[in-house]
């Protein structure tokens, strides 16, 4: 009880409660970036050879546990080399530059139905699309290809841009800071070996691109016409006009009623 009652003398109420709660806040954000992805499997997997690795020490097999042992004392180099993409994700997260940035609410509602509006229209015409809305983590190394535009959010030039006859109309239509950037952009391939067989390249580039960035990419499948949103790699299919503007409008979180100011 003695040393106990040491311990309790001993703590730093302020500041060891704050260091509790940063540790258990930065867990808590861990979890939630890797929640839905092959980092949870990668932890699980980790956690058995964890597991196996205490048990050869109990059991006595030296031999396997001197191998895990030598495995896991660089364990801090293999955790950057699984999670490469993750601790990416995560440090980008520390700068913003969202999407809406100098745009008021009405802008904002705006560009949204246009772009609602122009997948809607493209989906019912069997027009391929893929659309890449820039969020925090800036796009500027995918846009080394492609046609810059640099113009308001239309839903007639959102379609010509795609429409089969236009040049541009294979690559990716990339929008930033509520504008069109650039269009006919080459988006990097996902090598997740999960994806469907049934999706085409237009669905893997937003996958690709979307496990890399946390970027919103939008598909319109030319060969069904549904229209898909993929985001952190997860993609959500079969979307309609109505489910579509709700996606967009909690990814982006338009705030009603508070005009931002222009800089």
């Amino acid at each position: 009880m003695g040393g106990l009652f040491d311990d309790l003398k001993n703590f730093r109420w302020l500041l060891d409660l704050l260091d509790i709660g940063l540790v258990a806040f930065v867990i808590y954000r861990i979890m939630l970036l890797i929640k839905g992805t092959r980092a949870v499997q990668m932890l699980l997997g980790l956690a058995v050879i964890l597991g196996v690795y205490v048990s050869s020490q109990v059991s006595g097999l030296y031999t396997l546990h001197w191998i895990l042992d030598n495995f896991l004392s660089s364990i801090i180099l293999v955790i950057v080399v699984l999670f490469q993409n993750d601790i990416r994700r995560a440090l980008i997260h520390v700068g913003r530059n969202p999407f809406f940035a100098d745009l008021s609410y009405k802008e904002e509602t705006e560009v949204m139905d246009e772009l609602v509006k122009a997948c809607v229209s493209m989906a019912s015409k069997r027009i391929g699309a893929l659309i890449v809305i820039e969020r925090e983590t800036g796009l500027k190394d995918f846009l080394e290809v492609g046609v810059e535009i640099d113009a308001k959010v239309s839903s007639d030039l959102i379609t010509s841009i795609f429409l089969p006859y236009s040049p541009i109309h294979d690559g990716a239509l990339v929008l930033q800071q509520g504008r069109i950037k650039r269009a006919g952009c080459f988006l990097p391939l996902s090598q997740n070996p999960d994806i469907s067989k049934t999706l085409g390249t237009r669905h893997r580039a937003a996958i690709g691109l979307t496990e890399l960035v946390d970027a919103v990419a939008i598909v319109v499948s030319e060969e069904t016409g549904k229209i898909s949103v993929v985001v952190g790699g997860r993609i959500t299919r079969d979307l309609d006009s109505t489910s579509l503007k709700r996606v967009l409008t909690r990814l982006f979180e338009p705030r009603e009623g508070k005009p931002k100011k222009k800089r």
